[in-house]
């Protein structure tokens, strides 16, 4: 369980394919804080670190990972969203993220607005995921509040802080990034869908 709380900027260092896996390697501050088969969110992907050095870690993405969010597009060079795992106890500061990518959505558009940033996105409408004005959503693991929603569109705003300590200040319109939703929307989504059975 994460937060959307981003700790930390990586680097992707090396990209390695093995079948249908993709191991990539990433240069971070957090790295040398990291253990062998920790849980850790990359661009708000749940991965298990599998090897680390001083300032590196390694993680493997599945293909089904690699099918239904942006990680297989990643290049050597690619900044990446870090975070590790919440500790019990400690402050919620986010909302509750699984890690678990629902879908991938692409930016329309970026409007400056005299100190914050607008981001505007569109997805693919789905029954199974909602979004409501007001709601969180969690965007390349960072946890954001929806400003206002449409049926497969949405869009946030950033305050200078996030848009200089998350990938957003390298967002480019047209780019695609990874979302979750929120989960209590998803489970509220379910129940009311099969009531309507």
């Amino acid at each position: 369980m994460f937060t959307g709380i981003i700790e930390e900027i990586g680097e992707i260092i090396d990209l390695k394919k093995e079948g249908s896996n993709l191991h990539l390697t990433i240069k971070s501050a957090l790295s040398n804080t990291l253990k062998i088969d920790q849980s850790v969110a990359h661009n708000g992907v749940c991965l298990t670190v599998i090897k680390k050095n001083k300032n590196t870690h390694t993680v493997t993405a599945i293909k089904e990972t690699l099918d239904i969010t942006t990680l297989g597009v990643l290049q050597i060079g690619s900044n990446i969203n870090l975070e590790r795992a919440m500790q019990a106890g400690a402050r919620l500061d986010g909302h509750m993220v699984q890690g678990h990518v629902d879908q991938t959505a692409y930016i329309t558009k970026i409007t400056p607005k005299n100190g914050s940033w607008d981001f505007h996105f569109k997805f693919h409408k789905t029954p199974k995921f909602t979004l409501v004005n007001k709601g969180s959503v969690c965007i390349d693991g960072t946890s954001l509040t929806v400003v206002k929603a449409t049926k497969n569109s949405f869009f946030v705003s950033i305050i200078p802080y996030t848009f200089e300590h998350t990938i957003f200040h390298t967002y480019q319109v047209g780019d695609a990034v990874n979302i979750e939703f929120d989960v209590i929307g998803k489970y509220v989504e379910r129940l009311i869908h099969q009531y309507r059975k």
